[in-house]
């Protein structure tokens, strides 16, 4: 049984890019199948980013459907993806076979994701598990599986392990009560949303 606080009907959030130039402002709120997060973000990196995206998940937090829509580098992006909540996923209608097994979508721009298998695995405090996610990276913008690891080290830090490029990353989550994160370590800080404005 993990220590989560339920989680609000809808809440905005607004982060800061700590490592470049950049913002991102998104919604998460919930719908009659169970939640959708929707953002929309801007960072130089590698050249300007301008992307949105909307995530739709069952009541579990399990990923069912998202899209991510903008520009990167002067070039038109434009992602759609399904699941099934076992594990299986499409892009763009075509079957996405090198992610199977996933059951969360991480998108590589931004911390709202994490709120993912936070939600859905609940952890107690001292407990640890692995995740596999369809990964879209950034900004590279590919799509791979990425093995996580999360860690729930106290009631608002989680500690998150990836593999990337056979490579380990590490880096310390700091959370509300509800799971959402306040400040990813080296890239994301929350900052006052602005009342009233959409992302």
């Amino acid at each position: 049984m993990g220590i989560l606080k339920p989680f609000p009907s809808a809440l905005r959030r607004r982060w800061r890019r700590l490592d470049v130039t950049g913002f991102e402002e998104a919604l998460i709120e919930q719908t009659a199948d169970g939640w959708r997060l929707t953002g929309r973000l801007e960072a130089e990196e590698d050249g300007l980013a301008r992307l949105s995206y909307v995530i739709d998940c069952w009541s579990d937090w399990r990923t069912s459907r998202a899209s991510v829509n903008g520009h990167a580098a002067g070039a038109p992006i434009r992602f759609d993806f399904k699941a099934d909540g076992e594990g299986n996923w499409a892009l763009n209608a075509a079957p996405l076979i090198q992610v199977g097994g996933a059951l969360d979508i991480d998108l590589g721009f931004t911390p709202a994701t994490n709120l993912l298998p936070i939600r859905r695995l609940d952890l107690g405090v001292g407990r640890r598990a692995a995740v596999r996610t369809a990964w879209l990276r950034f900004p590279e913008l590919q799509v791979e599986a990425l093995e996580q690891w999360y860690q729930h080290e106290s009631p608002c830090v989680f500690r998150y392990e990836a593999l990337v490029d056979g490579k380990p990353f590490r880096a310390r989550l700091d959370t509300d009560e509800s799971g959402c994160v306040l400040r990813y370590e080296g890239l994301w800080e929350a900052v006052p949303t602005l009342t009233g404005v959409s992302p």
